[in-house]
């Protein structure tokens, strides 16, 4: 079933080139249940077989998740939570779904989506409730850049190195998602230490 997915996504890839990449990481990063995984694993298989330049594949999916977010950093801004609400649930987000999402958000502050866009189940989800907070956009642009740009690196660097081997992706996958949520894990309780102790110093 996956090589089937991986044979057709490589055609798709193929016949698209840079465009389809940004389509189909824009698909990705909004609130649509597709993985990255089936869209920049096949790119750096691609970029491997000289079909694609990595470093451009590298761009066009962190360009096309930035605007996925911006799609739902929008929706959130304009529309509201009750609104939003509504859509969203047509696309598997329940109301105590999105309820995590804003608490990861709350809890973690800005970084959140940074640290967020290495976590699956919450890498598409985390610039909703930053819409809703209407975070700084420049600020919102750059973590958003900075968390999407290192997970597609991570994988067209997987796919560039493990080419079609569906067994291999399979299992450094699983090691590169829990590596990639320890390191967002240490992202985020650095950010709350050096805020923390900011606080600190200004009550002296």
């Amino acid at each position: 079933m996956l090589g089937d997915i991986i044979d057709f996504l490589l055609t798709l890839a193929k016949d698209w080139g840079y465009w389809g990449i940004i389509f189909l990481m824009f698909v990705e990063s909004s609130f649509f249940p597709f993985p990255s995984e089936v869209v920049m694993i096949p790119a750096g298989y691609l970029a491997h077989q000289n079909e694609l330049n990595f470093w451009l594949c590298l761009f066009c999916g962190t360009f096309g998740a930035l605007l996925g977010a911006l799609l739902n950093y929008y929706l959130c801004y304009f529309l509201g939570r009750e609104v939003l609400l509504k859509i969203c649930k047509y696309f598997g987000v329940s109301e105590a779904k999105f309820a995590q999402f804003e608490a990861f958000f709350n809890k973690h502050g800005e970084i959140s989506t940074f640290s967020g866009r290495l976590i699956p189940g919450l890498r598409q989800y985390i610039s909703l409730p930053a819409g809703l907070a209407r975070m700084n956009l420049k600020k919102f642009i750059f973590y958003t850049s900075l968390g999407a740009g290192i997970w597609c690196l991570i994988l067209l660097i997987l796919g560039y190195i493990l080419g079609k081997n569906e067994d291999l992706i399979k299992e450094y996958l699983h090691f590169v998602i829990v590596a990639c949520i320890v390191f967002a894990a240490m992202i985020v309780a650095i950010y709350i230490y050096i805020q923390k102790r900011k606080k600190h110093l200004k009550n002296f």
